[in-house]
């Protein structure tokens, strides 16, 4: 009913929404900077990608490969009208920044730790070695628990999957 009053479905109200915050990025970024080659079109997608970081809480965006920003910039520098430069640029963010993606693995936590934490604890208080959990409230524990789960699954996360662009770059750059 919401986005009925906005003017539309709630397809058509993200859509307006991401065209708007683009237009904001480019108009921001890359309009009030004087771009005459790659490595100033690079430096202002960096800062962007760190804006998009600072401003949005929780998961952080690393910035696309070096060789998709030359191609962006291949493609934006091609262009001789500004309305096509800025398409240009709002696909190249569309593709990169997806602001809707979950991590399954983390809400899966979030949401199975805290009962998992109070059964341990319940548990725990019959076991004679572990009778310092009676102390702890339950206030205290339960977020704790839940909180130290979270940081275990992205620590692990991390180790397994270290494919990360930031690093690749710096890998294969000569030094």
């Amino acid at each position: 009913m919401v986005t009925s009053y906005m003017g539309g479905t709630g397809v058509e109200v993200a859509t307006k929404g991401m065209s708007m915050v683009t237009g904001t990025l480019y108009d921001r970024v890359i309009e009030k900077r004087k771009i005459e080659n790659f490595n100033d079109f690079h430096t202002a997608i960096l800062d962007i990608f760190n804006a998009i970081n600072m401003a949005l809480p929780g998961k952080h965006y690393d910035a696309p490969p070096h060789d998709d920003i030359k191609k962006c910039y291949d493609e934006w520098i091609g262009e001789s009208n500004d309305a096509n430069k800025k398409d240009a640029f709002t696909k190249f963010i569309k593709d990169y920044v997806n602001l809707s993606k979950a991590d399954e693995s983390m809400m899966i936590t979030g949401i199975v730790a805290p009962p998992v934490a109070m059964a341990v604890k319940k548990t725990g208080q019959t076991v004679p070695q572990l009778s310092v959990i009676k102390a702890i409230p339950d206030v205290a524990f339960v977020p704790g628990a839940t909180i130290l789960a979270l940081i275990a699954i992205k620590l692990t996360k991390r180790m397994a999957f270290k494919n990360i662009p930031s690093i690749d770059q710096k890998e294969n750059s000569p030094s």
